[in-house]
């Protein structure tokens, strides 16, 4: 039976305020309702980066590049400043929502099925972007390694790779939390992503992320739960030194001011690297 067409998929009815597991990348209507609220600030950052680190090049209409594209809400912002975006997601039903909403909003784009840990595209890009720690999905250093090879593989020399996601205290025993609450298309969410303290020698971080979603009168309520890999700045900086290909030439913050770069430390917990294709 081929799966629904995302305009009908539902949350799993909670029992008494209960939270039911649920895959949330199975709604992608709700995660991008979550995530959407700055995209418009990261298409700005993004082309600004692009300007500032990227080296010109002679070729007409810019190509960009998004490894787990989620909702495809970044690779619409592109695409609506005259980007050729492309962009692919290891979750069916996020490929298919992503390509309702381009087709919706008319914009040339393309949204395939892939795997972020070993992928090929054809021809090469300009930019490529990765955000909100999808990255720390990939489990093993291998797959990360992997995933970055197959990142410089596809930029053009000189074309940068945007990629973001925070940074791990191995002395923080805390849990933390996070919160958001938006409106989107009839729908109210809150949405609360919990993380508890990495373990130093597996480097496997528990993440929860519970959605209470009221619609159309009711009330639905669901969990996700899964394990980031963690890296500090050494670890990352050993990883880059694994993939030569890539130049570490700035670091910024989830404020995304271009002419605020920072120190790429453990001090700062929210990092956006940018890596230059050598070349």
């Amino acid at each position: 039976m081929s799966p629904p067409r995302p305009s009908q998929q539902k949350l799993p009815a909670a029992t008494k305020g209960r939270y039911v597991d649920f895959d949330w990348y199975e709604t992608p209507k709700y995660y991008d309702a979550v995530f959407d609220v700055d995209s418009h600030l990261e298409g700005d950052f993004l082309e600004a980066a692009f300007e500032k680190h990227a080296t010109p090049s002679t070729r007409g209409r810019k190509r960009s590049l998004e490894p787990a594209c989620g909702s495809g809400r970044l690779m619409v912002e592109l695409a609506q400043r005259g980007w050729s975006a492309h962009g692919f997601d290891l979750e069916p039903n996020m490929v298919a929502f992503t390509k309702e909403r381009l087709a919706g909003e008319g914009l040339s784009a393309t949204a395939t099925v892939g795997n972020m840990a070993d992928f090929k595209v054809r021809g090469t890009f300009d930019l490529a972007h990765c955000f909100v720690s999808t990255f720390k999905y990939l489990l093993t250093e291998e797959d990360a390694r992997g995933h970055l090879q197959s990142v410089a593989r596809a930029l053009r020399p000189g074309g940068i790779y945007a990629l973001g996601f925070h940074l791990t205290s191995y002395d923080d025993d805390q849990k933390t939390k996070e919160r958001w609450r938006v409106e989107k298309g009839g729908a109210e969410i809150d949405c609360t992503i919990s993380t508890w303290p990495a373990d130093r020698k597996t480097r496997l971080e528990k993440i929860q992320a519970r959605m209470k979603v009221r619609e159309d009168g009711q009330e639905k309520r669901a969990q996700t739960t899964w394990h980031f890999r963690s890296y500090n700045a050494r670890q990352v900086r050993s990883l880059l030194r694994s993939v030569p290909d890539f130049e570490h030439v700035a670091t910024y913050d989830f404020y995304y001011e271009i002419d605020e770069p920072q120190r790429f430390s453990d001090e700062q917990s929210d990092t956006m690297l940018i890596l230059r294709k050598l070349g």
